[in-house]
């Protein structure tokens, strides 16, 4: 944000993330969920919203959204209910949505998030559950609208922040907390270019000082992180503008242009009362006893920010170190399982962060997946730190061979010939090689030149293909050139 608007006007955002459960059917009904299969191939009668037909309420669905609020230290209401949400979509076959906007399952709680320069909560108003619509398709074939209901009736969760969000940086990172939660508890993939995980941004402005919120505008549909930045971004100029000119900001939602990074207007906003809420009648209350809340809180694995401290105590791990490897579950896990086999937790952490990582990257695989073993990999990190082995020769030639799992590490290197060598006699040979290749710098070393000795050490490395110890090639240049 430009430091004149800064000055001027106060950005007060509160988001909206929708975040499809990873349940095996749909919320109130048994047809599938699969994000591959073919159109309209995931529907029954239910789906279809036919005449006659009855909900049932997906237990898991529930029990996910427990899960969340825990994690977000919410109050679980222990008496919720469904409403319907009534408007017309082409792609909601029974022209009402099945929604909790009235009786939240999920009350209260905040999601901490960090930036560059500080760490503070953000505080939520709400969990709740809601079925998603359909998706229309405007540029399959030309003139005509297609429409895909497998993903209707979807089950979501909505997880609703107050206005406590002040710049668009701190908008980025409690998104980007939203998705490695869902992720970390197993609730949803967090995966935004397929539209399991969506945000809405409601933007306003207020001079500096005023208490009463400004008009709000809501961007919907934001698909990713970058893109919840740079329409926020946009808004606060935009609107800046505005009010700077003496415009008055119509309250309305629009939409995000990802090729320009800019925001349209597509509707007038709607006020609550236009869906005229009332209680699903088809739907029983849902009753949550204690025993199971307790029964849910117990299965919770340990937080991200609780494994980001156990990082830094227990392993001894930097904030970036333990920030990284508690981005993902799975690499955390890992991690803790690998720290089992070897003691070098740094070095662990380098590993997994570095070349597993790369790795990971290029074959597009999660680490759960992958077949890395960790007791070959533990190994091969014990080589490298008893000096058997050279970091980058270890990274670049052997752990491509050992992820193939047909031989450990040791067996690797003796084939590949890339033990280090730690002959005296040998290092000498190198190190006196040289040294009469290069008498001009020699000289530059001994007038003072010591940054020379990189150069020398880069040589011998060349010569013996990386095999040379080089604490040892150093601590022989350094004997010779004296």
């Amino acid at each position: 944000m430009h430091t004149a608007i800064a000055a001027k006007y106060e950005v007060v955002i509160g988001l909206e993330v929708h975040a499809q459960l990873a349940t095996k059917s749909k919320l109130f009904c048994s047809d599938a969920t699969s994000f591959v299969a073919a159109p309209n191939t995931q529907i029954s009668a239910i789906t279809l919203g036919y005449p006659g037909t009855l909900p049932r309420t997906n237990r898991i669905a529930v029990d996910y959204a427990i899960k969340m609020g825990l994690a977000c230290n919410s109050e679980i209401d222990r008496q919720s209910f469904f409403a319907r949400k009534n408007y017309f979509y082409a792609d909601l076959p029974k022209g009402y949505q099945i929604s909790q906007h009235t009786a939240p399952i999920c009350k209260g709680g905040f999601v901490s998030i960090k930036t560059s320069s500080y760490k503070r909560d953000i505080r939520l108003n709400r969990i709740h559950l809601e079925e998603d619509a359909g998706k229309s398709i405007h540029d399959l074939q030309e003139g005509w609208s297609c429409i895909d209901l497998n993903r209707a009736g979807t089950p979501l969760i909505e997880i609703v922040t107050e206005p406590d969000i002040f710049s668009a940086d701190e908008a980025y990172q409690y998104v980007t907390e939203i998705r490695k939660l869902v992720r970390w508890l197993g609730i949803c993939d967090g995966n935004m270019e397929e539209g399991s995980l969506r945000c809405d941004a409601n933007i306003s402005l207020r001079p500096i000082g005023e208490k009463k919120l400004g008009t709000k505008v809501e961007v919907k549909n934001l698909n990713s992180i970058r893109n919840v930045k740079k329409a926020i971004e946009f808004e606060v100029e935009r609107m800046a503008a505005a009010l700077d000119t003496g415009e008055k900001i119509i309250q309305q939602t629009r939409s995000f242009d990802a090729s320009n990074d800019t925001t349209f207007a597509i509707r007038d906003k709607e006020e609550a009362n236009d869906y005229r809420y009332f209680p699903d009648p088809d739907l029983p209350v849902i009753l949550i006893s204690e025993a199971h809340i307790h029964a849910l809180q117990a299965s919770l694995p340990e937080l991200p920010q609780t494994q980001y401290e156990i990082f830094q105590k227990k392993y001894g791990l930097n904030d970036y170190d333990a920030s990284q490897l508690t981005e993902d579950k799975s690499i955390a896990d890992y991690y803790i399982t690998l720290t089992t086999h070897t003691n070098n937790y740094k070095s662990a952490a380098n590993w997994l962060l570095g070349p597993v990582k790369q790795y990971l990257n290029e074959i597009n695989t999660p680490i759960k997946e992958a077949n890395i073993s960790i007791t070959d990999l533990a190994a091969l990190i014990e080589l490298v730190e008893s000096g058997k082995l050279n970091f980058s020769i270890a990274a670049s030639k052997v752990f491509p061979e050992l992820v193939k799992g047909k031989e450990d590490a040791l067996r690797i290197a003796e084939r590949l010939e890339l033990l280090q060598v730690s002959n005296t006699n040998e290092l000498s040979k190198w190190v006196d090689e040289t040294i009469a290749s290069m008498p001009e710098k020699v000289i530059e070393y001994k007038k003072g030149k010591k940054g020379l000795m990189g150069l020398f050490v880069g040589d011998i490395k060349k010569r013996s293909k990386g095999k040379a110890d080089p604490k040892l090639v150093t601590q022989l240049l350094e004997e010779k050139l004296k």
